[in-house]
């Protein structure tokens, strides 16, 4: 079984077949049959390679290393592929050589497996070694020997300010245990490991050591690290040379604790604001932090929403672009130059109005902060556009920020998000959208209010950091339907298909968010290209994420198009029911009737009491034997809500006072539940349980006999308590949607 390749990996193999020198990988881990461990990286190989089996402990294998492969930086990881197709890879991406500068023909490299549950991995991570831990760094001269045979490598990601890790050992190279003396081990900013290198030649073999901690500043040791001796058995040999890689120090996993604070960056107001928070304003949330003694920040989503204009661009999870940043958040004092600032003045009156606000008044701060901007933007734009920094920034961001400029000048220009109801550019085509945006100095606009964000949310980056705190940032799981990635990759995305979540005690329906689902396939087939680019932007801001809703990354509670509330909705993927399955437990009842809406009588009275009669009326069709169906035209929620939405139109001529539009609201909401008043969802010729069936009219009105065997089968298709016909266990339904 060979491992699938991790994204960024291209090995090539050299033109020059000259061998200048090998490297022999050894890695200690313990296997079973069917077993066996990869080798992947920036080697010089055009596939994975497989590494031989040494003995129950030990895995290897040698790499033959050409001169410009040998002058290159060697970056690695290693798998393990289970017998029964799955693999698992080796924790962190610190794997990293420069084979050249050993200056010997032989390379043996000694690995030590990171598995991803130790606890230690947590701090090497961005924020800690970036801000939390940042200071701690010690920073030690080390001399090389001129015939150095060993270099040992270990991480220690929670040693304190002035300690570093140290070397002793049983042989006269590591001070025959000595504790005054020890080799201490040096560590640069750019790496996690402390290392020092060796001459071993002419001492006893296998040699037995042990790490310690060091502190430089009072010259005195602190401790050995736990556990047994370690014991290196490769004596030296002429021309190699030998990298032990012995992943932690085992030192105690003392308990680290942080407390910190989740906000929204408009509820960030100050005297000076705008009526709203800014980026700006995080680097005296960061001082207050600083001051309380907290460790983190963590945001809302803080990505443009604006697709109607209006207040309920509000809500911050549903931004019309996974990239763009918020205009809201613009700090127009930052962004005036010159005598555009002059122009700030005439605002004042209106600033503090805004900022006087028990509330923020979302429509007029977006409204007086983009009239500003469109008014300084033509004196700005040329010096802006002609700076180096926003060349860098256009170039990197180029990606999203040309499509999502596009977008915005489409929607301007039609009056609409939908982009599916414009006259021109429904379909993304990259070579129009580039002659569109070509000379356009309303694109030229959005790329202004995005560059200037950047600088400001980078700069106040900085001052968090600089107070030592960490800035979570929150992934929001979906994406707008009426959006740029929408528009600009629709192949990325279930159209068709709503996420939501499943009823709990907190939404008895369900929750139907109108976000389109995402099709894993599809982004798969381009190694996940989109995620990677909105990580990786995240990432210029963020220290840590916060994925909203990460139960959607392995199955997503799915709504079809026709639906408004959630309870319509299934698990995805799931294991479908059977056909088999129903006579198989003794359930007759036909598939048409667990299909249909049941509607009667006596749901009628249960649901429209007195309307009953107007109901029976305006949307239904008699259906034989004291039964009824929908009229076509309000078969389903979404046909149902916009006949409402119709009806209560200013101008429509209905008239309706409050009362009448009560009324309404009460008739639309008991049409969803005749809807939704089914046993089973069929999903692309599938079949599901509706969840919660048991409360439907439709299941209480069955024989007594066969709600109970419906009830096996349907506790039976969420809880996986069966065993397949060929007497495995199934992934069943909510087990059955892991995958």
């Amino acid at each position: 079984m060979r491992p699938h390749k991790r994204a960024g990996w291209h090995p090539q193999l050299s033109n020059d077949k000259t061998i200048v020198m090998t490297i022999t990988f050894r890695i200690r881990f313990h296997t079973h049959p069917g077993q066996s461990l990869w080798l992947v990286g920036s080697h010089p190989l055009p596939h994975p390679m497989p590494l031989r089996y040494v003995n129950p402990e030990c895995w290897q294998v040698t790499v033959p290393l050409s001169p410009p492969v040998a002058k290159a930086l060697l970056s690695y990881y290693y798998v393990l592929a289970q017998g029964d197709g799955g693999q698992t890879m080796d924790w962190g991406q610190d794997r990293a050589l420069l084979p050249a500068a050993y200056g010997c023909p032989e390379l043996l490299v000694l690995d030590s497996w990171n598995h991803a549950g130790y606890v230690e991995n947590v701090f090497a991570t961005k924020p800690f070694k970036k801000v939390l831990f940042a200071d701690h760094l010690t920073s030690l001269e080390m001399s090389t020997p001129p015939h150095a045979t060993h270099t040992f490598r270990a991480k220690a990601p929670r040693l304190k300010k002035d300690q570093t890790l140290c070397l002793l050992g049983g042989s006269a190279a590591l001070g025959h245990w000595s504790t005054q003396k020890p080799v201490l081990m040096g560590r640069s900013p750019q790496t996690d490991y402390f290392s020092a290198a060796l001459d071993l030649c002419g001492q006893s073999f296998p040699l037995t050591y042990k790490y310690g901690v060091f502190d430089v500043k009072e010259n005195s040791f602190v401790r050995h690290e736990d556990g047994a001796d370690r014991v290196l058995g490769e004596a030296d040999a002429p021309d190699r040379h030998t990298v032990i890689n012995d992943g932690f120090a085992r030192l105690p996993a003392v308990p680290w604790r942080g407390a910190g604070v989740a906000v929204p960056v408009f509820s960030l107001r100050s005297e000076n604001s705008f009526g709203t928070g800014e980026f700006a304003d995080l680097r005296r949330l960061a001082e207050w932090g600083r001051e309380t003694g907290l460790k983190l920040i963590q945001l809302l989503p803080i990505n443009d929403t604006s697709a109607t204009g209006t207040w309920k661009d509000s809500y911050p999870y549903a931004a019309v672009s996974a990239f763009a940043l918020h205009p809201l958040y613009l700090n127009l004092e930052a962004v005036a130059t010159g005598r555009n600032r002059k122009l700030l003045a005439a605002l004042e009156p209106e600033r503090q109005r805004l900022n006087a606000l028990d509330a923020l008044d979302y429509e007029r701060v977006m409204k007086a902060k983009l009239e500003f901007l469109r008014k300084i933007f033509p004196s700005q734009k040329a010096d802006t556009i002609a700076s180096h920094e926003y060349e860098q920034f256009f170039a990197t961001n180029k990606h999203w920020l040309v499509p999502y400029a596009a977008f915005c000048c489409l929607r301007d220009r039609f009056g609409s998000v939908d982009f599916s109801q414009w006259p021109e550019h429904r379909e993304y085509n990259a070579e129009s959208i580039a002659a569109l945006v070509r000379d356009n100095d309303e694109a030229a606009f959005h790329y202004f209010i995005q560059y200037h964000l950047h600088r400001q949310l980078t700069e106040a980056v900085a001052g968090v950091h600089a107070a030592g705190l960490v800035l979570k940032g929150d992934l929001a799981i979906g994406v707008y339907r009426h959006g740029a990635d929408a528009w600009q990759s629709p192949e990325l995305y279930h159209m068709n298909l709503q996420a939501g979540a499943p009823p709990d005690a907190f939404s008895a329906k369900g929750q139907n968010w109108g976000f389109p689902t995402y099709n894993w396939p599809g982004m798969a087939a381009d190694g996940f290209t989109w995620w990677k680019q909105r990580f990786a932007q995240m990432a210029n801001y963020f220290d840590a994420f916060r994925i909203d809703h990460i139960l959607g990354f392995f199955r997503i509670w799915s709504n079809p198009a026709h639906a408004v509330e959630g309870i319509l909705g299934y698990f995805d993927p799931a294991l479908p029911l059977e056909p088999g399955e129903f006579p198989g437990h003794g359930i007759h009842v036909s598939r048409e009737r667990m299909l249909r809406p049941f509607i009667n009588d006596a749901v009628l009275e249960e649901v429209f009491g007195d309307r009953s009669e107007a109901v029976r009326r305006d949307f239904l069709l008699p259906a034989g034997t004291g039964a009824y169906s929908l009229k076509p035209e309000f078969a389903t929620q979404r046909l149902v809500a916009e006949y409402f939405a119709r009806r209560n139109m200013p101008g429509a001529g209905s008239g309706q006072d409050a009362n009448d539009a009560a009324t309404d609201e009460g008739i639309k909401i008991g049409l969803f539940d005749l809807i939704s008043n089914v046993i089973l969802l069929e999903v692309d010729g599938q079949l599901h349980f509706r969840f919660g069936m048991e409360d439907t009219w439709s299941y209480k009105m069955l024989p007594a006999d066969q709600q109970g065997k419906l009830h096996e089968l349907y506790v039976d298709f969420f809880s996986g308590a069966r065993m397949s016909s060929g007497g495995v266990r199934r992934c069943k339904n909510c087990r059955r949607s892991s995958g």
